[in-house]
Order: structure tokens, then sequence, then C-alpha cells
């Protein structure tokens, strides 16, 4: 199978590697950045470089782009592809590109889409900190916007044999809902944290709870700010929700409210508890 991906970041750089590493299959690569695609080669993130002549022969497109630049680029590539291609994307956010894909699909009747989100990434971003183990026993979830079952099926083994841990199947609206709660809004939390004046003090004074609160700070303000943006809505209602639950915490600092603050930190241990209970029970029932 020839399997081409278009953006060689973090992410497309690791999913390079990954199959590369794990598969016979042949992976070709394009990057406007010629340094990207130096260094991909030397890690070994693909075979060849994707070509407008090699282009029509591919059975899989995987596009790694940030929102703006993949709407461009999906526009640009889907007439130049073969009958049956799968197309994917690799998008924090689902609805915009969704719907493009939609619009894609009744165009090129003859084409595959589904809509792919590889929940893995690390501090560091660029092919120079990609690995052929980023998606070891991460989630992947698929947004089916026009593919068969046989498709969709297809793409949820070779996920699973890629290392991904399970593979959850929903729609866009629902993705874009839990992701502004699971990932968008732990990014802005550890931003605003480490603004603290008394962030600048810290050494000596650390363990791991600051390393945790801080790790996602370090991040790609371009991209985060694209997604974050593109999902205000959903992301908005979570920080009202936070916001309102640290107005409990500081009132009951406030009023010296002992019982009040043991009761605010009691639920918070249970609400964890719960949801790694479910963690565990689920986890299975999402391969």
């Amino acid at each position: 199978m020839k399997i081409a991906i278009i953006g060689l970041g973090l992410i497309g750089g690791s999913l390079g590697r990954t199959i590369v590493k794990k598969t016979n299959d042949q992976v070709y690569a394009f990057d406007v950045d010629k340094k990207a695609m130096l260094a991909g080669r030397l890690l070994s993130a693909y075979h060849e470089e994707l070509t407008d002549e090699n282009i029509k022969e591919m059975d899989v497109v995987f596009f790694s782009l940030y929102p703006e630049v993949l709407e461009k680029a999906l526009i640009e590539y889907c007439p130049k592809l073969k009958k049956g291609c799968l197309v994917l994307d690799g998008c924090g956010n689902k609805r915009r590109v969704v719907r493009q894909m939609k619009e894609l699909s009744s165009i090129y009747p003859d084409l595959k889409f589904i809509s792919t989100h590889p929940m893995a990434g690390r501090e560091f971003s660029g092919v120079s900190h990609s690995t052929a183990t980023l998606f070891e026993k991460a989630s992947m979830i698929l947004v089916p916007v026009k593919a068969e079952l046989r498709t969709i099926s297809w793409l949820k083994e070779y996920s699973l044999c890629l290392g991904f841990g399970s593979v959850a199947i929903t729609s866009a609206e629902k993705h874009d809902e839990i992701i502004a709660f699971t990932s968008q809004l732990a990014h802005l939390v550890s931003s605003s944290y480490i603004k603290s004046q008394t962030a600048e003090q810290f050494m000596g004074f650390s363990a791991g709870s600051f390393r945790d609160m801080t790790r996602v700070a370090r991040l790609s303000p371009e991209m985060w700010a694209q997604l974050t943006v593109d999902n205000s809505d959903f992301l908005v209602k979570e920080i009202d929700s936070i916001i309102a639950n640290l107005e409990d915490y500081k009132n009951a600092l406030k009023d010296k409210d002992l019982d009040k603050m043991k009761k605010l930190l009691s639920d918070g241990n249970e609400k964890k508890l719960i949801s790694e209970k479910m963690r565990r029970s689920k986890g299975n029932d999402a391969k």
C-alpha cells in the first residue's frame, strides 16, 4: 500500500516513522519546509518524496496541517487523487474540516473521507522531535465523513496495528465538545498558571505537581491559537465552569471555612476516582 503524508511536523513525522517501522507500506511525504524534509529523510519518516506525478498512485493521503492550511491543501490535492483514495486529516477540531470534507465528497464522489485525531503529542514540535513510539497506547479518534463500513473497520484495525491503544468513533460535534475539556482547556489552564509571578521563584520549591501543571504551557502558539478560537463556543463553556469552581474554592478560603474546603476537595477527589474507574472499565470497549 502507498501512503502519503502531507506535513512533516511532530504528528506527521511520528506517523511516518511508525508506519515505516511497523509495516511494509511505502510512505511518501511532502512539506514546504525543505529542512523538515531532510530531517524526515534522516529519521526514516518516509521512503520517497511525494510529487505531482506519484500522488496519483496513493491509496491513502494523510494531511497533518494547521486548519487554515488544510483547507487550501484539500482543495489543491483532491483533484489529483485516484479513484478510491482514502483522505484523512489529523486536525484537533473536527466540525470545520468535516464540513469541508462533506462538500468535497460531493465534488469528488470517488474519494473516501475520514477525519481523524491521533490523541498524542509532546511539549515539543517539529519532525526533529518525532518518535516512532508517540502513538503507543494512545487513543485514535475517527469521524467518518464518507466511507463504507469496511474502510472504517480497516482504519480501526490499522490504527491498532500501529500501536494505538484504542479507537473511538464519534461525530464532529461530540469530538469538539469533549476535546474542549480534555485537551484545549488543559492547555489554557497551564498557560494561565505559569503566568503567576511566583512561578519565577519555583527553583527548589517544586516537584511533580508543578511539572504536571506546566508541561503543556509549552506549545505552538500559532497552532493552539487556531484550535482554541475555532472551538471557542465549547471552550468558553468549559472556562466558565472552571472559573465557577475556582470561585467556590476562593470563597471557602476567604471565609476560612475548613468544612467547606474539605467538602470541595473531597468532591474533586471523588470525581477523579470515578473518572479513573470509567477509564479502566471502558478502555477495552473503545477498541
